[in-house]
């Protein structure tokens, strides 16, 4: 079964490199152009161009996935299947070009948190359960019918960073097992439809106004955001110390009294925020222009 696989971050290498790993053969790569980062702005490659290279696979980097051009390479491959992961919207001459299709490895249980974040909404919202899913793609994102899915647990203290690498280890596997799937069944493999409810949840783009704190929140709403979003992008709330930048919290649970007029003071050598109904203790923040540090440590640095 010759396999082209289309994918950009650690979430997809971690795959692609599984992938290999098992013996299926992965005949190219298609990921995202080289970009200038750094203070130094050298280009760097994707993750998965990066082990695509030590796999010795050949890589695509179109800036144009609708060029005539690169259709054309694509069909000159003689593709099975395609497989996607964390990459951005394909046309539907590339998706359906395969003879078996396109699948998608998603980082949540479809059709709950449909979307381009659903790693940190899961944790934002509360769940204390997700997964991550593969599916045929379809011309509507995330609608495909399934192939199989598996559940995973969200820790009480879980950040959006360890749940992310939680789901690319169980969604490389469940990749693998999909993949099996498929080269046994062919056109005929097995696929269930997701089945929508009326309370379905979303997990939209995040921006920077999303990431800001609302004090208006009850101490759980806040303290899910701040986890949900560490280490990236962030929660942030301006304060008379600055804008700073939140990575963990906790709830606090004894006596605190803010003497002060602003959401972010400190007591007893602690640093709190004021929420809706009770307190959040900072225990990791970033002042602008500074390095993560402990709360610990910011306080000992103030004048």
């Amino acid at each position: 079964m010759r396999i082209l696989f289309f994918g950009t971050p650690e979430f997809a290498a971690a795959s692609l490199e599984l992938i290999a790993q098992e013996g299926f053969n992965v005949v190219a790569v298609v990921t995202a152009p080289d970009k200038p980062a750094g203070r130094g702005r050298q280009l760097k490659s994707s993750d998965v161009k990066v082990s695509a290279e030590k796999l010795n696979i050949p890589v695509f980097q179109p800036s144009n996935l609708k060029s005539e051009d690169f259709l054309n390479q694509i069909n000159s491959l003689n593709i099975d299947l395609g497989v996607v992961i964390a990459f951005r919207m394909l046309p539907e001459k590339i998706w359906s070009a395969p003879k078996l299709g396109t699948i998608n490895l998603h980082a949540s249980l479809l059709p709950n948190y449909r979307g381009a974040a659903p790693i940190q909404h899961a944790i934002i919202q509360g769940e204390t359960v997700t997964g991550v899913s593969t599916f045929f793609l379809k011309h509507e994102i995330d609608t495909g019918d399934l192939i199989d899915q598996q559940e995973v647990q969200i820790n009480e203290n879980e950040t959006g960073g360890s749940l992310h690498d939680k789901l690319m280890d169980v969604g490389a596997n469940l990749m693998i097992q999909s993949l099996r799937k498929i080269e046994a069944f062919g056109n005929q493999t097995p696929t269930f439809p997701q089945i929508y409810t009326d309370d379905l949840k979303m997990a939209s783009k995040i921006n920077r106004d999303f990431c800001h704190i609302d004090i208006n929140q009850t101490a759980i709403e806040v303290h899910n955001k701040i986890r949900g979003l560490s280490p990236y992008p962030g929660s942030w709330i301006e304060s008379s110390f600055g804008e700073l930048k939140i990575y963990t919290s906790q709830i606090v649970t004894e006596s605190v009294k803010n003497e002060s007029t602003d959401v972010i003071f400190i007591d007893n050598k602690k640093l709190y925020i004021e929420c809706e109904n009770s307190f959040l203790e900072i225990l990791e923040l970033q002042p602008q222009g500074k390095q993560r540090m402990s709360a610990i440590s910011y306080l000992n640095g103030l004048r």
